[in-house]
C-alpha cells in the first residue's frame, strides 16, 4: 500500500520550495527525469479493464525501467477521516524489454508522458518521497524531445510513503505531520480533489528566497 497527497505550485516558487525541502529533509536532491508509458489492456484479457505505468528513470547513465499498478483507493468511514489517500500498488524493476513484452500481453498504449524535475527521499517516523516535476504530455509516439507542458506555469507537487494493513494510520499521520510544514507554498490533498495554488505562496517564496535557506526548521 501507499500513502499520497498531490497538489500544484507555480513555476516561479519552485526555487523556494526546494530551499524548504532542503531543509526538512537534510538529504541531497535528486535529479527526476522520467518517461512514463500508460498501458491499458484489451477486452480479451478480462472483463475489466487493466492499467500499468513503465516508468523509464531517464537520468541514468544506462535507463531502468519499472512496472507500476496503482490499485483502488481505500474507502469507509476510516478512509474518509484522514488526509491523505490510502491505494494499493504494485511495483517492480523490470528490463528494458518490457515494453514488447506488455505488447505481446495484448497491452495498447494509451498515452505518454514526461517528467521533469527533482525528488527528495529520507526518513521521518515513515519513508517518505517528495517530488516536484513539470508533468509534459508526449504527442507523438516516443518524441520525448517534442513533448509540451500539460499546465504550463505550474508543476505537481507529489508525497508518497509506503505503508501496510498494519500500519497505514501512523504513516498517514507523518504524512500529514510533514505536509503542514509545506502549506504556506503548497496545499496537498488526496488526488484528484484540486484546491488550486496557496495565496501565501508568494509571501513565503520571497521570504525564503530574502534568507537564502538559513533558516532552522
Amino acid at each position: 500500500m501507499e500513502c499520497v497527497v498531490q497538489g500544484i505550485i507555480e513555476t516561479q516558487h519552485v526555487e523556494a520550495l526546494e530551499i524548504l525541502l532542503q531543509g526538512l529533509c537534510g538529504v541531497q536532491r535528486e535529479r527526476l527525469r522520467v518517461h512514463e508509458f500508460c498501458l491499458k489492456s484489451v477486452p480479451n484479457l478480462g472483463v475489466v479493464t487493466s492499467e500499468v505505468r513503465l516508468l523509464c528513470d531517464l537520468d541514468q547513465s544506462e535507463p531502468t525501467w519499472t512496472v507500476k499498478h496503482v490499485g483502488g483507493a481505500m474507502r469507509g468511514a476510516g478512509a474518509d477521516q484522514i488526509s491523505v489517500m490510502v491505494r494499493t500498488m504494485v511495483e517492480s524493476k523490470v528490463s528494458k524489454n518490457v515494453l514488447p513484452m506488455f505488447y505481446a500481453l495484448g497491452y495498447k498504449l494509451d498515452h505518454e508522458l514526461l517528467k521533469v524535475g527533482f525528488a527528495f527521499h529520507f526518513q521521518r517516523s515513515a519513508h517518505i518521497s517528495v517530488s516536484v516535476s513539470s508533468v509534459n504530455k508526449v504527442l507523438k509516439t516516443h518524441a520525448i524531445d517534442e513533448a509540451v507542458p500539460v499546465t504550463p506555469g505550474m508543476q505537481i507537487v507529489d508525497v508518497t510513503a509506503p505503508a501496510t494493513p498494519e500500519n497505514y494510520s501512523e504513516v498517514a499521520a507523518a504524512v500529514s505531520s510533514f505536509c503542514e510544514f509545506l502549506a504556506p507554498l503548497v496545499h496537498l490533498s488526496k488526488p484528484f480533489i484540486s484546491t488550486g495554488v496557496v495565496p501565501t505562496a508568494a509571501a513565503a517564496a520571497a521570504s525564503l528566497m530574502s534568507d537564502g535557506g538559513g533558516t532552522t526548521l
